[in-house]
């Protein structure tokens, strides 16, 4: 009996080793494949080698299509060619607009359109936020988009067409939850997509591009004051995920003198990263408050940069 006893309790602790009788089983071990950290997320995709330095007239976007360029301040849109000749501006570009809204952010221009994120923003707060679309010869104001309040995003810093995925981005300068996504929308109805959270999230949001499969973007995240540069990060989109990893790609330590960094683009026939600079004015939740000194005016430049691989 007391062997018959000894068998079973060395079975019992067999089928308990086994997991088998209700015992709680080991999950197997999470790869590292595709997580953030894995070394090839981490490398930068480009080298970026400073070619030359563009004057103009807006403080917030920038875009490019077909060899011309397009530049947005607060309350502008400008056209330009080649040569950077202005071809055609628009000082009301808000005028047959629903709401009041007074503030355009970084820009895109995809298939002859422009595409604007216009809201009325006011000390770091916005609301009535619209995707405004415009001729992009004439600048003439063609339709808009309402964005979808259940998003969250309570700000719009920038817009960026995927053609590719026949989608719209949405980035968001606002500090807190609203900064820490990116929105898309559908590029022909305006639908809303959903969101996508940004890990690690870049601080101060203030352009969005796309180019190669990747969303590029700026933040104003270096302290003016200080003499600190703003940066260039890539998104490593995860088709159907909700999170993507974010990469630091370059430190802008090259521009004349640090300022404020706004919206990017890409010259695809060159292959060339364009990123709009201000500087001279200082800058308090968003908006311009006096000038630093030897400045009696803000000085707005396009920097281009080819990328190398």
């Amino acid at each position: 009996m007391k062997r018959i006893v000894g068998w079973l309790l060395v079975l019992a602790m067999l089928i308990s080793f086994a997991g088998i009788g209700g015992a709680e089983e080991v999950p197997p071990p999470v790869t590292q494949i595709g997580r953030p950290e894995d070394s090839r997320l981490m490398e930068t995709r480009y080298g970026y080698d400073l070619k030359g330095v563009h004057d103009a007239d807006g403080r917030q976007g920038v875009a490019w299509e077909g060899g011309e360029t397009w530049v947005s301040g607060s309350t502008t849109l400008s056209h330009y060619s080649g040569s950077w000749k202005l071809l055609a501006s628009s000082t009301d570009p808000f005028t047959a607009m629903e709401g009041i809204v007074n503030h355009i952010g970084d820009i895109d221009v995809w298939n002859g359109e422009l595409y604007a994120g216009v809201e009325y923003f006011m000390d770091g707060e916005a609301s009535n936020i619209q995707i405004a679309v415009y001729d992009a010869q004439t600048l003439a104001y063609k339709r808009a988009f309402p964005f979808a309040p259940e998003s969250g995003q309570t700000e719009c810093s920038g817009i960026a067409v995927d053609p590719a995925a026949g989608v719209i981005w949405l980035c968001s300068w606002a500090d807190g939850e609203s900064g820490r996504y990116l929105y898309k929308y559908d590029l022909f109805t305006g639908a809303y997509l959903g969101k996508v959270h940004l890990q690690p999230t870049p601080q101060w949001i203030q352009g969005i591009a796309c180019y190669e499969g990747n969303l590029f973007l700026t933040a104003d995240d270096g302290t003016a004051d200080d003499g600190e540069p703003d940066h260039l990060y890539r998104v490593e989109l995860n088709p159907g995920g909700t999170s993507a990893a974010v990469i630091l790609e370059r430190t802008f330590d090259d521009i004349l003198l640090q300022g404020e960094i706004e919206g990017l683009s890409f010259d695809r026939d060159n292959g060339w990263l364009l990123v709009l600079f201000n500087r001279g004015a200082r800058i308090v939740l968003g908006m311009p408050q006096g000038f630093y000194s030897g400045y009696e005016t803000e000085v707005h430049e396009v920097y281009t940069f080819e990328l190398c691989q």
